[in-house]
Parts: C-alpha cells; structure tokens; sequence
C-alpha cells in the first residue's frame, strides 16, 4: 500500500482539512473600594454609599491557535509538493498526514464536550458536501470517457456498483479505473488513480470521528495503553504479521497507522502533554522516531524512503514528530514575526482544507496539459528553447498548480461554507471586507 503519488488506495494529505480555542475567559471586573478615613463622628452619618462595580466583560468567542493553524498549512503545502516531485525523503522531514490527524483529534476532542451524535453530525456534515462536488465531477470525467463499472474486469459486477457509494459516503475505497482514455491523450491514462487515490484520508478521517467518543472516553481513563495501543496494532497489521485482504486491510492499517497521532490530539487539548517534562517528552519521542528510521532502513519499499510504504516507520516517526511539535505549542494569537506576512494565506488554507485536499492531484494533472501548449507558441521552435522547457518541466507545474488551486478554492471552496452553515466566500482569507469608502475613511482615523 502506497499513500504517496496514489495507486487506489493511497495519497499524499488532509486536507482536510479546523479552528483550536486557546483565548482565555477575561477576568472579572474588581469591584470598588469606598473612600474615607474613619474619624470621630459630631454629626449622623451621611448614607455609606453603596460600592460600585464594574460590570463584567463578556466573554469572548474562542480564538484561533495561529502556530496550529500555520502546522496545518504546511502541511497541506507538504502534500503538493510532494505529490508533484514524488522526493520520499519529505515523508521524513515532515510527515503531514500525521500532523493533520492530530490536529483533528485535539479539535475533536475540544469539541467532544456537547453531545457526541450532534459532534459526529457536524463532522460529517461538514466533510460530505465538499467531497459530493469533488465526486460529480470526477465521476462524470470517468463516465465521459467510457467506464463502466458493471462491465470493469477489476470489480464484482453489481458489488462494483454499490461501491459507488463510496463516493458519497467513504466508509470504504471507491472504485475507479485503472487505466482509462489513451496515454496520448489530454491527460495521462492513470488520471483517474491519481483523483480517486486521495479519498483514502476522508476514509480514516470518518472512521476517526465516529470513533471518537469512545476513543477519548477510553484515553480519560486509561491514556497511556489507548495512546499507545494504535502503535501495538501497526506492529501486528502493517508489518506482515498478520494480514488482512483487501481494502479492509487498507482501512485497518490506516486507521492504526494514524491513530496514535489522533489520541495524541486528545492529549494536547487535555493538556496531558504540557504535565510531562519537555526533556522527557522529547527524549522518549526521540527514541520513538530513531526506531522509525531503523526500521524503515530494514524495510525499505520501491521508492526507498518513503514512509508511506513502510507502515511501522511511518507510525513511530509520525508519532514522535507530532509529540515534539505539540509539546513546543505556543499557543499563538497572532502568528508572530516574519511569519505575520503569511497571515492571510494560512487562514485561506485552513478555511478551505478540505478543497485545497480534495483537488490538488487532479489540478497537478492538469497543469501538464496546460504547459504542453507552450510548445506550440512560434519562438519554441528551437532546440534550445524546447530543451529549456523540458529541464524546467516540473517547475513550471509548480508554478501553476498554486493558481489552478486558487481558481479552485474560488469555483467551489463556498461548498465548505455551506457544509459549515456559514455565509459562502469566494476568498475567506481574513480580511474584513468594508462596504463603500465611508467606513474606510472612518477607521483610518480612529485612536
């Protein structure tokens, strides 16, 4: 099984795809103190009056916690770079599908304090509208060019076409073609792999959210057999040991692979690891990850390196890797220094998770097409032009997969707001759009 440049049952991130509430309730207002000295009293006393309080402020809505936000972000950034270049050793520097489950486990978790059903129904709601724009499009591309499910030698005749339903709800892995249309043309014959492929993480992220309730009910009372134990079952189902067939087998592994790195999300929004020495923490995670690489240089895959192909490697390092960077958490406002200049992209990022997941192998294709054309403009005639071109090939998708996205995140990104409840956005970047020039004006004068 492979989660890097997607064979069926693997990808590369996500998104998916969520806000952390880190403000603290502001503080009482002090009540007043009344004045005087006491002295010898000629006269009745005037009425004491009666001490005045300040009312108390309001509480204010949970804020966002930028540095988990900005993880986010970078992990999503990860997740395209590394399905265009396909370098195995970004499993390694940075091992974003673990960083994005525990993410979603400490908001979980956060928000496992209302009722468990109505969680689950929000998660849901929110994961399934944005994943039905992405399947009609995929589906009809896939129809279009002539497949039919019924008839694909790879599935069960009418069991092949119930799983479509996977697409609507991904309970399990949606079926696809392996090779459909020509490799001449518009887009490479092993398109629909490489679309269908990521589905994999909405897959887990569903298992993990109906999980949920249990999960944290065991990790409150006994954290560290339940944060330990997904780690336990890699070593039994992602080593050989014991085999499950077929896509179960897949959706197991998954689930054990990144399940530690979910509980570890309970942990940070419990405030477990923050209760642990730093040097202990990241000592033990130090352990934890150099058994990763050690098992990982034992059993390397076809493309070397790559994590995603080495299913205990990928569970200690990613378990590590995020224990480390919880256990640092600073818990930011605002993202501090240089980094405030990339305020508005990590919030677009976090708004639109799922889409930016969800479409960024399908536009990486499409770039191909795209630049293809180049070819035919009147000063490529050249060997020397042509051959420029072909040396820089890779750079220019990378180039222009960011606008396709971003023309994507425009075309559909709103599905997510109307999967939220929220007033749909073309651009949800931050920035509080003023109505007319007035109220410009006005805020360029305030104190």
């Amino acid at each position: 099984m492979t989660h890097g440049y997607p064979t069926g049952t693997g990808a590369g991130p996500e998104p998916a795809p969520s806000p952390y509430g880190i403000t603290p309730q502001q503080p009482n207002g002090i009540p007043g103190m009344p004045y005087g000295v006491p002295q010898q009293r000629t006269a009745e006393p005037a009425p004491a009056a009666e001490p005045v309080t300040a009312p108390a402020p309001a509480p204010g809505k949970p804020g966002r916690d930028r540095y988990l936000d900005l993880l986010r972000s970078l992990a999503l950034v990860r997740v395209v770079v590394y399905h265009l270049f396909g370098w195995a050793w970004l499993t390694v520097l940075f091992p974003s599908m673990g960083v994005m489950f525990a993410l979603a486990g400490s908001l979980m978790a956060r928000s496992l304090n209302r009722s468990a059903m109505s969680v689950i129904r929000g998660r849901v709601r929110r994961l399934l509208p944005p994943l039905w724009a992405f399947s009609a499009v995929v589906l009809a591309l896939m129809f279009a060019n002539g497949w039919n499910p019924l008839k694909d030698p790879n599935l069960d005749g009418t069991w092949g076409l119930a799983s479509l339903f996977n697409y609507i709800v991904p309970i399990g892995a949606p079926p696809f073609p392996w090779h459909i249309g020509s490799k001449s043309g518009l887009l490479e014959d092993t398109w629909a792999v490489q679309a269908a492929g990521v589905l994999w993480y909405l897959r887990a992220y569903l298992w993990f959210v109906v999980a949920s309730p249990l999960l944290l009910w065991a990790f409150r009372r006994a954290p560290w057999p339940t944060l330990l134990a997904p780690l336990g079952l890699t070593a039994i189902v992602g080593t050989g040991l014991v085999t499950i067939p077929g896509e179960t087998g897949n959706a197991v592994t998954d689930f054990a692979v990144y399940g530690s790195c979910w509980v570890l999300g309970f942990a940070h929004n419990d405030g477990m690891l923050k209760k642990i020495p730093r040097y202990v923490a990241v000592s033990g995670a130090s352990l934890v990850m150099a058994f990763g690489l050690w098992w990982a240089s034992n059993h390397l895959g076809p493309d070397g390196w790559d994590l995603n192909d080495i299913p205990l490697a990928q569970a200690t390092w990613s378990f590590g890797f995020v224990v480390i960077l919880l256990q640092y958490s600073p818990s930011w406002q605002e993202l501090p220094g240089r980094l405030a200049k990339w305020d508005r992209l990590v919030t677009l990022s976090n708004n639109r998770a799922v889409t930016i997941y969800l479409w960024h192998n399908l536009l990486i294709m499409a770039t191909v097409p795209i630049i293809d054309l180049a070819y035919k403009l009147p000063f490529m005639q050249s060997e020397r032009a042509v051959g420029a071109l072909d040396s820089a090939y890779t750079i220019w998708m990378f180039a222009l997969v960011w606008p396709l996205i971003g023309l994507m995140v425009m075309a559909v990104g709103w599905v997510e707001d109307l999967a939220a409840k929220r007033k749909p956005r073309l651009w949800p970047n931050g920035v509080k759009r003023s109505a007319g020039t007035q109220p410009r004006s006005r805020a360029a004068h305030r104190g």
